[in-house]
């Protein structure tokens, strides 16, 4: 677990961002496999990756809580990616 932590991957958040991806895969009924990949990689990256972000931008300390916005970047995926950084553009400006 350690050697996953070395290369900035949270086990506990990707997992929570894959069902989050999961559902939305499911729900816009993509048949390519490639696409289907891609949007689920998106998802579980930017839960694993956004998800500290996040949670540091809104002051969020308990693990629950962490694991739902997880979860929910998973599902947003490439759009909330986006959705985040122009907000976060927004108010530097």
């Amino acid at each position: 677990m350690s050697r996953l932590e070395e290369f900035g991957i949270n086990v506990s958040l990707s997992i929570a961002g894959f069902f989050g991806s999961l559902l939305v895969v499911g729900k816009s009924g993509i048949h390519d496999f490639k696409t289907m990949f891609l949007s689920m990689l998106g998802g579980v990256a930017s839960a694993n990756y956004l998800t500290p972000v996040v949670c540091d931008l809104l002051n969020v300390q308990k693990s629950n809580y962490q694991f739902s916005i997880a979860f929910l970047l998973g599902f947003m995926g490439l759009k909330g990616i986006e959705k985040i950084v122009l907000r976060l553009f927004k108010k530097t400006e």
